[in-house]
């Protein structure tokens, strides 16, 4: 809870939201109550190896009813030649970005 959190609501409707919060938390494991929490897969993303990650894999922050954080993996309903046209595309735009505003890295 923040201050911004209680100019939005009144303080005794949190205190009765609250618990209901942590409820939910118990059947959608996706719900994160805090930013440290939803951060995890970020962060355990950034611990990894890329050569051993999943292309068409997303990975979710997660936590589980008694507020442990894991990461699961989710594949992506994406066909590999889709995502191959796709990065081809993004290393185009890369380079004509590079090439338009190149002398602004500089």
């Amino acid at each position: 809870m923040s201050n911004m959190t209680f100019n939005i609501l009144p303080v005794f409707l949190w205190v009765l939201l609250m618990p209901i919060m942590f409820l939910i938390r118990f059947f959608a494991k996706t719900y994160t109550l805090t930013p440290y929490n939803g951060a995890e897969a970020h962060v355990w993303l950034f611990k990894q190896k890329p050569e051993y990650l999943d292309p068409l894999v997303k990975y979710h922050s997660c936590t589980s009813g008694l507020g442990k954080s894991f990461v699961e993996p989710r594949k992506l309903d994406v066909d590999e030649e889709t995502a191959e046209k796709f990065y081809q595309k993004l290393l185009e735009l890369e380079e004509q970005t590079l090439e338009k505003y190149g002398d602004l890295l500089d």
